[in-house]
């Protein structure tokens, strides 16, 4: 079995500086040089998972092959490492706490007190090991959420303090993230709050051995060996992380930086040979220097914050570079659409796609943008939710069903074209009645989903809770609405399009969970195909 090593990776002064990207770029640099990698989530928040976390709060929520609901960060280890994840990926307090209170429910602790130290610590550690213990990894690096001085970081910054004691000084390193931050009054960087960072993971009994310092201006040597002394590391374990124009910079500015180097030689692993990023590059030079721009709107209701639909825009930049096209996306809040503006809005676009989501807000102004692109032969990708309003949309206008809806919309609606499966509808749980993670699908060939894919079997990531009424299949293919992708299983539609139309395709799941760098998804590459010839 593998000697696994671990990599833990924390962050002080301030949040969203980067843990993820940087452990997602170190991670490609580890695989490119021929280790087996791969990269965990621990969220501090008491939520079992963020499915039921409000995107305006958390973002995107990622959902894996084995139907684990995730934080977005796995998204970015997924598009980095071109490797799936799974719910062993990401854990939470929450998770944490309920596995320590069902063993004490159930007697396992034999009426001892139960603490914090050292039976959620010891859970902690557990689910740490869970991924090297499968022997399937070199490396695990293991990114912990939050910033270093929160109080319910705290067990977990612990339970690193005692892996480190019993894994031995070679199959551990601790890298800390934190700011360099520069201050324009007086025209300098300070290290201050890097210091009193690292000070304050050192009083939890956890020194660092790396530090990774986000900066806006580069901090030269005396920064580094200011920083190296006051921090107890080498002044080779200063890693600079300057902001770049894209995520996708980051594993060339880190290996220029020599972080994988470092990390190898504290190790003990080979650091031979070099890592071979020529298919990362051709990517970035493709994605720096398309031939061609494509105007496209992408249609939602959190549109304000675009961590919310982090992996369609990641989506459409691989599925761009891939053609040497620019995705110029428009971000357009379906709460302002209304039929009367939808021309002003839309129609200077080369393609639309409407967005997931869950209740009825926005919902209206959805139905208004497909209306106008199915009208005006506008290239149309509808994912999920956004598929379920190209059905009542047409459904309201081209069947003439009025007042036609969803039951999750309208419960009382007298032409229930997307509704719940029989099946479903006793379940109260919220989680329950949820269609998540891993689906086949059976696509039929000469359409354009198969187009798209080349195979007639796919299997893609699925996040809803209602279905395309079957009831309704042969007045929707009648009229012209193709159900072009069905489970073969269940007999539930997955796609839908319309023939007649130069592109208009819906889909019940989420293609953007398994597009990543080195191989875009195919339904994002063709739909940016004939954004293109739309042109």
């Amino acid at each position: 079995m593998k000697n696994t090593k671990y990599i833990f990776v924390t962050g002080g002064v301030t949040s969203s500086l980067g843990k993820g990207i940087i452990a997602a770029s170190l991670a490609k640099l580890l695989q490119v040089r021929g280790y087996s990698v791969t990269i965990q989530k621990l969220d501090p928040y008491i939520n079992i998972d963020p499915g039921t976390l409000n995107p305006y709060e958390h973002g995107e929520c990622f959902v894996t092959n084995d139907g684990a609901e995730t934080d977005l960060d796995l998204g970015h280890y997924e598009r980095f490492l071109n490797i799936p994840t799974s719910q062993s990926n990401n854990v939470t307090t929450g998770r944490i706490y309920q596995s320590v209170i069902d063993k004490e429910r159930r007697g396992d602790f034999l009426g001892k007190t139960v603490q914090v130290i050292p039976h959620i610590t010891d859970e902690i550690k557990r689910r740490i090991r869970l991924l090297g213990n499968t022997g399937d990894y070199d490396i695990v690096i293991t990114e912990i959420g939050g910033t270093v001085g929160d109080i319910e970081s705290l067990p977990y910054v612990e339970a690193v303090r005692q892996l480190e004691w019993e894994l031995g000084r070679e199959n551990a390193v601790v890298i800390h993230l934190t700011l360099v931050p520069y201050l324009a009054a007086a025209g300098e960087l300070k290290t201050k709050p890097t210091q009193h960072s690292v000070k304050m993971l050192m009083q939890s009994g956890v020194n660092p051995d790396i530090l990774v310092c986000r900066t806006e201006h580069p901090i030269g040597d005396d920064i580094k060996r200011k920083l190296a002394l006051f921090c107890n590391v080498q002044q080779n374990d200063v890693i600079e992380s300057i902001d770049v124009n894209t995520i996708y910079d980051v594993p060339n500015l880190m290996y220029d930086e020599g972080l994988d180097e470092v990390v190898l030689n504290k190790l003990k692993l080979p650091t031979d040979p070099k890592p071979n990023l020529e298919q990362w590059n051709e990517f970035l030079r493709k994605h720096k220097n398309p031939k061609h721009t494509v105007e496209i709107g992408l249609v939602g209701k959190y549109v304000e914050l675009q961590d919310a639909y982090k992996s369609i825009s990641e989506a459409f930049i691989h599925a761009g570079s891939s053609q040497e096209i620019n995705v110029n996306l428009h971000w357009i809040h379906s709460e302002s659409l209304t039929t009367e503006n939808a021309a002003s809005k839309l129609k200077d676009l080369n393609g639309v796609l409407v967005a997931p989501g869950f209740g009825v807000r926005g919902v209206e102004g959805k139905i208004k943008a497909i209306q106008y692109i199915r009208e005006n032969n506008i290239p149309f990708l509808g994912i999920c939710l956004g598929m379920q309003m190209a059905v009542i949309e047409f459904a309201r206008n081209v069947l003439n069903l009025e007042n036609a809806n969803s039951t999750e919309m309208d419960k009382k609606t007298p032409y229930p074209v997307i509704n719940l499966m029989e099946e479903q509808k006793n379940i109260s749980n919220m989680g329950g009645t949820m269609r998540l993670g891993a689906w086949d699908c059976k696509l039929e060939k000469g359409t354009k989903v198969y187009e798209a894919y080349q195979t007639e079997m796919i299997s893609e990531r699925h996040r809803h809770r209602y279905e395309f009424n079957n009831d309704y299949a042969e007045k929707f293919s009648n009229a012209g609405m193709k159900i072009s992708g069905v489970n073969p299983k269940t007999n539930l539609v997955e796609t839908i399009e319309i023939p007649e139309h130069p592109y208009f395709v819906g889909v019940q799941y989420h293609p953007e969970y398994k597009s990543t760098v080195l191989n875009p998804h195919p339904l994002f590459v063709a739909f940016v195909k004939a954004c293109l010839e739309s042109k």
